[in-house]
């Protein structure tokens, strides 16, 4: 079993929410704070990037909106196909800083803080489980479609 099957599990969880959606349900604002499937998708994108690898000093693909500010709303000329492959390139990216380095490793996160490779691990666990619980949520709201994985 790797280092990250429960990061994995919840990352598939993830991807699962989008299937069967047309473009409009994807990007439907479903809390007053806009709150959208797509967006949740580009954000938990650009914070694996983050963690993984702007925190190890490791590469990363320039980004096309400020990660910031922009990183949970989505807009029109974004195409869903673009973001969804950004979430597979994120995650192969960390994936490969998850297997290269040791889990007792340091780098320095965004805000200046000394973290090991096994703390981002964890922080991207539970931010990973969070954001596929507001997934849950919309997705059920759009369609009634609830759970964390699909039912025979």
């Amino acid at each position: 079993m790797s280092n990250h099957a429960s990061l994995d599990r919840h990352r598939d969880a993830v991807l699962w929410k989008l299937d069967g959606l047309d473009d409009e349900a994807l990007r439907r604002p479903m809390t007053p704070s806009g709150t959208n499937l797509l967006a949740l998708v580009k954000h938990l994108a650009t914070v694996e990037y983050g963690w993984f690898c702007t925190t190890f000093g490791r590469e990363t693909e320039p980004f096309w909106f400020d990660p910031y500010t922009e990183d949970m709303s989505v807009e029109l000329h974004e195409a869903t196909a673009d973001i969804v492959e950004f979430y597979g390139r994120a995650r192969a990216a960390a994936d490969k800083a998850i297997d290269e380095l040791h889990l007792d490793d340091l780098g320095t996160s965004w805000n200046g803080a000394t973290v090991s490779m096994r703390w981002v691990l964890i922080h991207m666990i539970e931010d990973t489980v969070r954001h596929a619980g507001h997934m849950d949520i919309v997705r059920e709201l759009i369609d009634g479609t609830a759970g964390d994985h699909p039912r025979d």
